[in-house]
C-alpha cells in the first residue's frame, strides 16, 4: 500500500499554526481493486473549537459515529483509509470537512456544495 499526502495539506497546515503528525491518508494501490473511497458522512462541515496542543484524529473514511473525529471504524469498514492526525499550536474555531472529499483536509473547502455530494445517499445510521 502506498501512502499519499495531499499537497494542499502541507501548505494549509503550515499556514495556520498546525503540525501534522501522521497526516497521510493511506489508500490501496492494488491494481486488481479500485482504491477505497471515503463514505460521505455529512453534506455539511462541522464547526468545532480546537484546543492548542491536543492531538486530534479527523475521520477520513466517513464511517465514524463520532464525526468529524475518528472512532476506529475504518479498521473494519475501510482499512486502507486512516485518520488524519493533527495538533494545533494555538486554539481556534474551525470548520472540519464532513463530506470527506475536501482538497484541504481536515478543513472544509466547500466541496460539500458540489452536486455529487448533495445527490449522494448518506450511510445508514443504526
Amino acid at each position: 500500500m502506498a501512502l499519499h499526502r495531499p499537497a494542499a495539506l502541507g501548505t494549509l497546515m503550515s499556514g495556520c499554526g498546525a503540525r501534522t503528525l501522521r497526516g497521510q491518508i493511506r489508500k490501496s494501490s492494488e491494481s486488481s481493486m479500485s482504491p477505497a473511497r471515503p463514505a460521505i458522512a455529512a453534506k455539511h462541515p462541522y464547526q468545532v473549537d480546537l484546543e492548542a496542543g491536543k492531538l486530534y484524529a479527523w475521520c477520513a473514511c466517513g464511517h465514524s459515529k463520532k464525526q468529524p473525529f475518528c472512532d476506529g471504524s475504518h479498521k473494519k469498514a475501510t482499512p486502507s483509509i486512516t485518520p488524519l492526525r493533527f495538533k494545533l499550536d494555538e486554539p481556534k474555531t474551525a470548520w472540519l470537512c464532513g463530506c470527506k472529499h475536501t482538497q484541504s483536509p481536515p478543513y472544509c473547502d466547500g466541496t460539500h456544495k458540489e452536486e455529487f455530494i448533495q445527490k449522494a445517499e448518506l450511510p445508514k445510521q443504526p
